[in-house]
């Protein structure tokens, strides 16, 4: 059985979407209050609750196939001060990769490295943050290539991170994992043109992951809202209407079509800054928008319900905010309506990577582990 390491784990997201077929070997993370969500849904188990920084090599059990980091994106997101790799909590990749040096300084660096993060480390820093990357992870021999993945082919919500996905050298991946061209789903524009500018010895290093379209995606927001949400109240009127009157011309056309429609209709919506003035922005495209952390400078999604003239509003449940994550059912949220809300806005789309586990992480492991026994038995 493939085993990994699970950096900056939060609610255990990752560990999730790797599935029953992985071991975990040694998870981190600093969030007392994640580490507790994390400890009720898998036991206390390997679960180490502390900064990075403060982590020593000889922490890391054994040697895992896989190191999965979802570092931390302020200072690489759009909402940021453009930090970048220097700030304060996206730089928390300095100790995590010193860590990995560390491992293959002792013949133990896994065969697989993936990076998590907002798409907005493609562009951060005029690209440099990017170039950085690819820079230290070829400079200890790996090969990698990276992918955008919207969770929107997923579940109904718009949110597209940014995966890289490192091979250590001498690991054979299996054919049809690599082409030999870019896909247009999961690499986008900016994707491309960040790996044309990067270094010779990056670009000669560069893999272009081979992940097939997932089916169909069946279900919508409104599949997902609880007909009696915990944790939250509808709105009064009067707080439905000052709502409405954020709205731009633009916005409140579209509840007015709604209304129309005279068929019960779901949206959601955020509170926005637009040049200088609060406004609330509705989208119904059955779709919900990218779950943020308040912490984030972005506010708390809100459902809205338009059915005839009846307009009715209420913050998303915390158990909707779970299910938008791919979260299971029986996955205890945290009774904190915050807590909760900042574990599924902060976390991986479970969905997302059990896909890239399954089609790129997984057949990779289990080629080398397969390999690695035949020469052992030869």
């Amino acid at each position: 059985m493939p085993t990994f390491y699970e950096f900056f784990a939060g609610g255990g997201m990752a560990r999730l979407g790797l599935g029953e077929k992985w071991n975990c070997l040694f998870a981190n993370d600093i969030d007392e209050k994640k580490a507790a969500s994390y400890k009720r849904h898998f036991g206390p188990g390997p679960l180490c609750v502390k900064s990075v920084c403060e982590l020593k090599v000889n922490e890391l059990p054994g040697q895992a196939n896989l190191a999965w980091a979802s570092f931390p994106c302020q200072d690489l997101s759009l909402a940021g001060k453009g930090e970048g790799l220097d700030g304060k909590r996206s730089g928390t990749f300095w100790p995590f990769w010193k860590l990995i040096n560390s491992l293959q300084d002792e013949a133990r660096a896994p065969q697989l490295i993936v990076l998590e993060n907002v798409c907005g480390a493609i562009t951060s820093n005029g690209g440099k943050d990017f170039a950085e990357i690819a820079r230290v992870i070829i400079s200890m021999g790996y090969r990698f290539g990276a992918l955008v993945i919207d969770s929107v082919h997923f579940l109904p919500q718009s949110r597209p991170r940014l995966f890289v996905i490192a091979v250590a050298p001498g690991v054979l991946i299996p054919q049809g994992i690599t082409r030999a061209d870019p896909h247009p789903i999961w690499h986008p524009r900016n994707l491309i043109e960040a790996k044309f500018k990067l270094s010779s010895p990056a670009q000669d290093n560069w893999l272009w992951w081979n992940l097939p379209c997932p089916p169909e995606r069946d279900t919508i927001f409104a599949d997902l809202v609880e007909n009696q949400p915990s944790g939250v109240e509808w709105h009064s009127k009067l707080e439905t209407q000052a709502l409405l009157n954020m709205m731009s011309p633009l916005n409140r056309e579209k509840i007015k079509k709604a209304q129309k429609g005279g068929s019960l209709r779901v949206g959601t919506l955020y509170k926005r800054t637009r040049d200088g003035k609060c406004r609330a922005e509705v989208r119904f495209d059955d779709v919900a928008g990218c779950l943020r952390t308040p912490s984030g400078g972005s506010s708390r999604q809100t459902i809205i319900v338009v059915q005839g003239e009846s307009v009715r509003t209420r913050l998303i449940s915390s158990r909707e905010a779970a299910r938008l994550m791919g979260l299971p059912e029986n996955y205890a949220l945290p009774e904190s309506y915050n807590e909760a809300y900042h574990l599924a806005g902060d976390g991986l789309v479970v969905p997302a990577v059990s896909h890239l586990a399954t089609w790129i992480l997984t057949p990779i492991a289990q080629n080398f582990i397969q390999r690695t026994q035949e020469v052992v038995a030869a």
